[in-house]
């Protein structure tokens, strides 16, 4: 069984796009929107081939229309994206997005997956990289052979023994230095990381025709074609 596994889209349609990997399964651990503005597609495809998924943070804010007053950084960029998407998306999208769950079980083959976009403690918001220690503490009372995670857009993988933790990255905006859309492969119990390039101008260029400009234009277009390595403040 090949399950293929997605976070961190964020409206970034050719990004998702460019992953024509076969797959028996997927999972997707959430944030569709926000920071792109080409949702709808996104949505689309999760519904239509994602047999696990899960609420992200921007998931949540889109659907509840949940606003920002911070201009800046990322926050000033989920603002500005977000007002684009209220515009866009029709109501049975919302509804996609409010209906996801935080969390999440799935048994493929004997194996369980446990989903959740951030941490067990606090789903949608907890930022959490590669720190063992720190994961075995959350996860003391979660029994799952894989626990899937995402929000941070870095691609990790932790053997804790009895569980093994999984973040696949950022398709849509990654920011581990590499623009290339991340996902992982796990076949067999075996993960692997993989990465796909794709059309940042495209990107870029939709960004500007659906009306973002200025200040939020530049720090977007620089996301993606540095994979994040210059960090704004205001992460959200």
């Amino acid at each position: 069984m090949k399950i293929l596994v997605l976070a961190d889209i964020h409206a970034n349609w050719p990004a998702l796009a460019a992953v024509r990997e076969p797959f028996d399964m997927c999972l997707f651990i959430g944030d569709l929107v926000d920071y792109g503005t080409n949702p709808a597609p996104c949505i689309d495809w999760v519904r239509r081939h994602a047999s696990g998924a899960v609420r992200g943070n921007h998931d949540h804010a889109v659907a509840q229309r949940v606003s920002t007053r911070d201009g800046n950084g990322f926050r000033g960029l989920a603002a500005a994206t977000r007002i684009i998407h209220w515009n866009m998306l029709r109501s049975s999208h919302l509804r996609y997005l409010s209906r996801l769950p935080l969390t999440q079980r799935v048994t493929v083959d004997g194996r369980s997956f446990h989903l959740v976009h951030a941490t067990p403690r606090d789903p949608l918001d907890e930022y959490l990289g590669d720190d063992a220690d720190a994961w075995q503490r959350r996860l003391e009372s979660v029994d799952a052979d894989f626990v899937c995670v995402g929000h941070t857009h870095v691609p990790f993988h932790l053997d804790l023994g009895r569980v093994q933790v999984v973040n696949p990255g950022s398709v849509g905006q990654p920011r581990d230095g590499d623009p290339r859309a991340s996902y992982a492969i796990i076949e067999n119990g075996r993960v692997e990381f993989r990465r796909v390039g794709y059309d940042i101008d495209q990107t870029v260029r939709h960004m500007r025709e659906s009306g973002l400009a200025g200040e939020m234009l530049e720090l977007a277009e620089t996301v993606l074609r540095t994979g994040g390595a210059t960090t704004p403040s205001g992460r959200s």
